[in-house]
């Protein structure tokens, strides 16, 4: 089955289950300057600004968010759910020290300059809109801030417009 594109009006999906239960790969890059990808379990998708976005959560020292920061397009990739070990394997593994893709056995294709991969069943092509940290004094619920960032290590957040769905045949 191969990949078309599909309107974003015609979607028909869970946003709940989308990043707690189905864990997309974020990924960001090219095959000519290099790409890399990370497991998201947080994640929103919806509208601002008059477009429709996702809005993803790099934490600093994730070597994704190097490509984040230096790339104008990411993609979100939804797998089906064959595919939870390879998933596991890409959100614990740093693409700093393997080529943590081939090791999770799924094939990269490199499209409209950014990747996404072909066992996707659903693809979401996203261009940069905005950037900001999540701050500590941000939290009205400290003892949240301290349970999910007990090491202060605080995500930045990305909202992306969704230029572009594609879904399995």
């Amino acid at each position: 089955m191969n990949l078309k594109k599909i309107e974003k009006e015609d979607l028909q999906l869970n946003p709940v289950t989308l990043f707690a239960d189905d864990w997309p790969l974020l990924a960001v890059g090219d095959e000519e300057c290099g790409f890399n990808t990370m497991t998201i379990a947080w994640g929103h998708i919806g509208a601002i600004w008059n477009k429709p976005t996702i809005t993803v959560y790099v934490r600093e020292q994730r070597y994704t968010k190097e490509f984040v920061d230096r790339n104008e397009l990411f993609t979100v990739s939804v797998l089906p759910t064959e595919h939870q070990e390879a998933l596991m394997y890409l959100g614990t593994v740093s693409g700093r020290d393997e080529d943590k893709v081939a090791k999770a056995g799924i094939t990269p294709i490199f499209d409209q300059d950014t990747t996404y991969f072909a066992e996707a069943k659903l693809v979401f092509i996203c261009r940069k809109l905005y950037h900001a940290p999540i701050k500590e004094e941000g939290f009205f619920d400290q003892a949240l801030a301290n349970q999910v960032y007990p090491e202060k290590d605080f995500h930045t957040l990305y909202v992306g417009e969704i230029v572009e769905v594609l879904a399995k045949e």
